[in-house]
C-alpha cells in the first residue's frame, strides 16, 4: 500500500498510524519532499478529477488567479500541496481518510 501525504499533516499521520496499526505495510510518497511523478498526478486525476484540489486550503488561498486558472494537472506539477492528502493506493486509489476510506481499509 502506498501512501501519498505530508509528514506535517495530521490527518496523513493518522492514517498511516491506523492503517499500520491493522497490518498494512506502507510506504510513503512525502508530496513536499519527494515529489510526485506525472504518471500518478494523471492517475489521480483521472481516478478523482477537480476533487483533488484542496481549494480550502492555505496553499490554494495564496495563489492567484492566474495560477488558480491553470489547468489542473499544471497547478499540481507547480504547487504540489494543493493536492488533498492523503491519496491511499492499494490497488484501488482513495482520497483522503473520511469514515468511508476507514470503513474500506480498516473495517
Amino acid at each position: 500500500m502506498k501512501l501519498y501525504m505530508l509528514k506535517a499533516c495530521d490527518t496523513c499521520r493518522k492514517a498511516m498510524k491506523e492503517l499500520q496499526s491493522a497490518g498494512h505495510s506502507i510506504t510513503t510518497t512525502d508530496v513536499r519532499d519527494d515529489g510526485i511523478s506525472q504518471q500518478d498526478l494523471e492517475r489521480f486525476l483521472h481516478a478523482f478529477g477537480d476533487d483533488l484540489l484542496n481549494k480550502r486550503s492555505k496553499t490554494w488561498r495564496d495563489l492567484d488567479e492566474d495560477q488558480r486558472a491553470l489547468v489542473p494537472l499544471a497547478l499540481l506539477q507547480a504547487h504540489p500541496l494543493v493536492m488533498k492528502r492523503p491519496v491511499i493506493d492499494d490497488g484501488t486509489l482513495y482520497l483522503g481518510w473520511g469514515n468511508d476510506v476507514q470503513a474500506k481499509l480498516i473495517g
